[in-house]
């Protein structure tokens, strides 16, 4: 399907020439995270403003990043960035997990196995699925998942540490 391709190439394109969220946040209060993917080069930081709501829930209220690297990772952290913002941490480690299963989805076909202890949620990835593609190409995969794994230590983080 070449017009799909074409559309999830400027979708990708669109990200990587108008990242969304790009920018800081004032750290602490917001948790701060640094990945960086010795292979290309790539450099993502993700700033998160995590607050209680009324129920006791905890949700990213902001979320802003940082870095520089390649079309592919800048991409996807602009991706992530639009996907997160707003949503529950429960919601959003749905998300992370459905968009990890997708990126490695080749994997799994290619040596039969599945994941049956810890299957990926049924989530709309929306835009995200532009990067589907990347699974074609094994080295590319850090590059498209090193913002989601950077989004996980800046959740897991203690913003008032260090």
């Amino acid at each position: 399907m070449p017009g799909l391709e074409d559309l999830y190439r400027e979708i990708i394109l669109d990200h990587y020439r108008s990242p969304r969220n790009k920018g800081e946040l004032e750290s602490p209060p917001a948790h701060r995270a640094e990945g960086f993917n010795p292979l290309c080069g790539d450099e993502i930081v993700v700033y998160l403003q995590v607050e209680q709501g009324d129920d006791g829930t905890e949700m990213v209220s902001d979320v802003a990043i940082g870095g520089q690297g390649c079309s592919i990772s800048q991409a996807s952290a602009s991706m992530m960035s639009s996907a997160v913002k707003g949503k529950t941490l429960a919601e959003i480690d749905d998300i992370t997990r459905a968009f990890k299963a997708m990126m490695s989805i080749h994997e799994h076909e290619l040596d039969g196995s599945e994941t049956e202890s810890d299957p990926a949620p049924e989530v709309k990835l929306g835009d995200l699925e532009a990067l589907r593609g990347v699974v074609k190409f094994p080295v590319r995969i850090k590059c498209a998942t090193l913002a989601w794994n950077t989004l996980a230590q800046a959740v897991d983080s203690d913003p008032n540490a260090g």
